[in-house]
């Protein structure tokens, strides 16, 4: 395969990731891949890598929550039952999991392109874009959908 065969993705590394051997030289991982950050266009990749120093990093710096970016070629399946998946070539940590603030009482939740703090100590939930913009803050967890949706429509976000 040629390196215009190669396929570049963005995502975020769905949970943990595991070795691929019992050596820990190769990798596997989930990616979830959102073209148009709708939730309907999502889909989650499994991933796996056969280079040992990026199989190290994959195991040992890599956190759930992680934007990657990936290169790789398809590995389609040879029968019914077997998966497809992406044989990573390369990858690139595009930007680091949010982090607990206080592991007690608050911490930052990401749902899709935006984070939330959430703190035990209140129920508003302050909100921004995973750029940083600011969105708002929702009266509770149960009206956070309602802030999103305005904030969405008030910016156009994923329209035509």
């Amino acid at each position: 395969m040629g390196d215009t065969d190669a396929i570049v993705l963005d995502g975020f590394l769905e949970e943990e990731t595991v070795p691929g051997d019992l050596y820990g030289s190769t990798a596997r991982f989930r990616l979830t891949v959102s073209p148009t950050d709708e939730r309907t266009d999502e889909m989650i990749l499994p991933c796996s890598v056969a280079d040992p120093k990026m199989a190290h990093q994959v195991l040992h710096e890599l956190a759930p929550g992680d934007r990657l970016r990936v290169t790789g070629y398809f590995r389609l399946p040879r029968t019914p039952d077997e998966p497809m998946w992406l044989v990573v070539t390369e990858m690139t940590l595009l930007q680091p999991a949010p982090t607990f603030v206080d592991v007690f009482t608050a911490m930052l939740e990401r749902y899709g392109p935006y984070v939330c703090y959430l703190n035990a100590d209140t129920d508003q939930v302050p909100v921004w874009t995973e750029t940083g913009a600011w969105v708002g803050v929702a009266d509770t967890l149960a009206d956070l959908a309602d802030l999103l949706n305005a904030y969405e429509q008030a910016h156009d976000v994923g329209g035509d």
